[in-house]
């Protein structure tokens, strides 16, 4: 009985220590992306660590709320996201956050309150349904956004689409629905001084 025992815990710790070794060896499932969504991504992405001002080109009907100096800065890139606080004067509040997610790209804006919490309607963005361009991408809202929308009251807001488009001398936002466009072009000629670091977020 005793060696019966003693031969199935050493099988019991041979097999233990297989998978031990097998779960060592695995590697990282590849970043999986397509050729636009790569160049869209590494062509924000060479601006990381830099900072530009901006204006209102297209606020129709007109929302307010966008007074102050416009400033776009590429804080922080991996090479899965990149995150992009937008200043409005002395409001630090949102960040664009695109990532890769494998099945394309996803655009999601970060709200935060002066002091770090989450403001109620944050997270709301989309994801990419095609390939896009090098230059432009397209993010129909997403399920979750249309749901925090409802949830919000904004119902309207279901069909929004946000594009972002970036050429050599201009970054561009972008948000499109019937009835409604709002667009923020940025002078990516002439980089200016790093802006405050946006709420929620540390150095």
């Amino acid at each position: 009985m005793k060696k019966h025992l003693l031969v199935l815990s050493t099988s019991l710790l041979f097999s233990v220590s297989s998978l031990s070794v097998m779960a060592n060896t695995v590697k990282e499932a590849p970043l999986v992306s397509i050729s636009s969504h790569d160049s869209y991504f590494d062509n924000l992405r060479q601006h990381c660590g830099k900072a530009y001002a901006g204006k209102v080109t297209v606020d129709n009907p007109a929302s307010g709320g966008f007074e102050g100096q416009l400033i776009m800065h590429v804080r922080k890139c991996t090479d899965q996201q990149l995150q992009i606080p937008f200043h409005v004067g002395d409001d630090h509040s949102r960040t664009w956050i695109i990532t890769k997610t494998g099945s394309g790209l996803s655009l999601k804006h970060d709200h935060r309150l002066k002091d770090g919490n989450y403001d109620q309607s944050t997270m709301y963005g989309g994801h990419t349904v095609d390939g896009g361009f090098e230059s432009m991408q397209s993010f129909p809202a997403d399920q979750y956004s249309k749901e925090l929308f409802a949830k919000l009251g904004n119902p309207q807001s279901n069909s929004n689409i946000w594009q972002m488009y970036i050429y050599p001398e201009t970054f561009t936002y972008r948000l499109i629905r019937e009835g409604r466009e709002f667009r923020v072009d940025f002078d990516l000629t002439k980089p200016i001084d790093l802006p405050a670091t946006p709420w929620g977020y540390k150095d």
